[in-house]
């Protein structure tokens, strides 16, 4: 089965940008739609935005569109996040995730099987 690992993450102001990174070992990232998503402090983990195998669909949440664009390079096993205009409301543990059904719910947690542990973002203004 497919490992995930995130990477990126930290502190940043108001305005400012980050790129998260979701690295696939153990099997192909080419295998799976990859989503993000995100567990702001003391709130449920909400879907941020995810990208068909071939990275021909994308998929925003309204709150980032926009914003936030994703991406993979399926020959380097690493899926992105650009994250821009970050907002105070953007703080959270984000997470990537590999569905195994070829074209998943995505927003749907539960259309995905494997998951990161996931990278702290924090935004101070």
């Amino acid at each position: 089965q497919v490992q995930l690992v995130e990477s990126g993450g930290g502190y940043v102001q108001t305005g400012g940008s980050l790129g998260l990174a979701c690295f696939a070992s153990g099997r192909a990232l080419s295998e799976y739609p990859i989503g993000w998503f995100r567990r702001p402090p003391g709130k449920k983990r909400e879907f941020v935005s995810a990208i068909s195998k071939s990275g021909m669909t994308t998929v925003y949440a309204d709150s980032v569109k926009g914003r936030f664009i994703i991406s993979r390079n399926n020959a380097n096993n690493t899926a992105y996040l650009q994250m821009n205009d970050l907002r105070s409301e953007d703080t959270a543990v984000y997470y990537c995730a590999a569905s195994g059904v070829h074209i998943p719910e995505w927003e749907s947690e539960f259309e995905y099987h494997w998951w990161g542990q996931g990278t702290q973002v924090t935004v101070s203004s």
